[in-house]
């Protein structure tokens, strides 16, 4: 279906596209870029024989109707078949005007001469004329073209003297006639392409001036990228690293005091809740640097090829960090493996991460979570008990507000209620487009109307997000 869809929407194209290169200008050789431009120099050369076989034929026809071929038909043939050869000299390149001009100017004259001498009425006709002095006007430049026009000019004159026609009585008339023939023709295509071509160096300086906006404005991007990653590097990665460092020594130090105060402890303290907490510190801080730095080639526009970004995939290795700082997480993952596009792979991952900081800072300690890939969605739910609504009651809930941007960007919703057990009570349920910024969170007892009673109170949030392409 979308083979054919595109196969008609070429063939538009194309149709669009072979109309006018049919009948190509000399504009069209500025304006063409890359393959282009030799298709529109074949439709130029194309156009060439064209009117070269035209002029052809009428001039010979014309030629043929004088009656010179009854009366002296070799001295007609003699005529004629220069005659031919110069129009087909049309099609020749456009180097050649100016001796095609001449020769045009010769045979008329010479044409004129015949016809007349046999006493016959000038019918040579002056299409070949005209066109010698409209290419000569158009292709040829500086001193070649100023020549041509004395000549095209003595050439009609002569023609129509050698005739003795109505026009060679009068000179006003017979100026006016030689400029109508060899001088507008001339003025026609000088101009004309004269015209042309600026209009193709405007629009030429036109297109050069956006790209370079669009290149300054690549390069400003980048410029605030690269500020940016240096920010952060020189910022947070080196606060992080700072903590990481700390952590490690606090840990190593309490250890060191806790073996020297108690020499019997066979584990120096490992079981400590102090450093347990100091190496979950550890951790997280180097699964921070580990997604900053990810981050920062990111922005420095680098593609790492032998590292990917964070997926489904990783969501045992972040449950593990997290219960390492002390949440105790159910994890549940089911449905089918297959692999999910790369951007909505990074997303999930995401909004998993901040569904389990959102447990960590409003919760009392547990968390369950839910990841299900329903063969065309998939479907996120974490729970986790409230420990104090009070204490996320006045604070904005940028971690809800982010989950659903994230949801919105693929088109899925997110439902979220805080349940009583028992009995569970709904609370509030919205599309994901439709969540506003603090209008909910994690323990927000005022927003929602906590059920009362002494029953713990549970906030549940779920994620709904199709898959693209199932």
């Amino acid at each position: 279906m979308n083979r054919g869809h595109s196969s008609r929407g070429s063939a538009r194209r194309g149709g669009r596209r072979g109309f006018p290169r049919l009948f190509a200008s000399v504009r069209d050789v500025g304006a063409a870029d890359g393959g282009e431009l030799a298709g529109v120099r074949r439709s130029l050369t194309r156009q060439s024989v064209l009117v070269a076989v035209a002029t052809a034929i009428v001039d010979t026809v014309s030629f043929s109707s004088s009656g010179i071929f009854s009366v002296a038909p070799g001295v007609g043939a003699a005529v004629a078949v220069p005659l031919i050869l110069a129009d087909l000299a049309f099609a020749a390149p456009p180097a050649t005007a100016g001796v095609v001009a001449v020769v045009q100017t010769v045979l008329r004259v010479v044409a004129t001469a015949v016809l007349h001498g046999h006493g016959l009425p000038l019918k040579d006709g002056d299409m070949g004329f005209l066109i010698a002095g409209y290419r000569a006007g158009a292709w040829l430049s500086g001193r070649a073209s100023l020549l041509i026009v004395p000549i095209l000019a003595l050439g009609s004159c002569g023609s129509m003297l050698i005739s003795r026609g109505p026009t060679a009585h009068g000179w006003l008339l017979l100026a006016t006639t030689a400029a109508s023939t060899s001088l507008v023709p001339w003025l026609i295509g000088r101009y004309t392409a004269a015209g042309g071509a600026y209009v193709t160096e405007l629009e030429q300086r036109e297109r050069l001036r956006r790209q370079e906006q669009r290149a300054a404005l690549d390069r400003a991007l980048a410029d605030e990228r690269e500020a940016i990653a240096r920010d952060l590097h020189d910022v947070i990665s080196h606060h992080v690293s700072a903590i990481g460092m700390h952590a490690g020594a606090a840990r190593m130090a309490l250890s060191a005091s806790r073996s020297a105060t108690d020499p019997n402890s066979s584990d120096s303290g490992g079981d400590s809740p102090a450093i347990r907490s100091l190496a979950a510190v550890e951790a997280s801080s180097r699964a921070a640097m580990v997604d900053l730095r990810r981050q920062l080639d990111l922005l420095h526009g680098r593609d790492e090829a032998g590292r990917r970004q964070p997926g489904l995939a990783d969501i045992e290795e972040l449950a593990a960090h997290v219960r390492e700082t002390g949440l105790d997480l159910d994890l549940l993952a089911s449905g089918t493996t297959t692999p999910l596009p790369e951007s909505l792979d990074v997303t999930v991952y995401r909004i998993v991460q901040e569904m389990l900081t959102n447990a960590l800072r409003h919760g009392a300690g547990r968390a369950r979570l839910e990841v299900d890939e329903r063969g065309d969605r998939v479907v996120i739910t974490e729970t986790n008990p409230v420990a104090d609504p009070r204490d996320t009651d006045s604070s904005p809930h940028r971690g809800l507000d982010g989950i659903r941007r994230r949801a919105e960007l693929f088109g899925g919703t997110v439902d979220y209620e805080i349940v009583c057990h028992p009995p569970a009570v709904e609370v509030g349920s919205a599309d994901a487009r439709n969540i506003r910024p603090g209008s909910a969170g994690p323990g927000s007892a005022r927003s929602h109307g906590v059920a009362s009673g002494t029953a713990e109170n549970h906030w549940r949030i779920t994620v709904s997000i199709p898959i693209a392409g199932t």
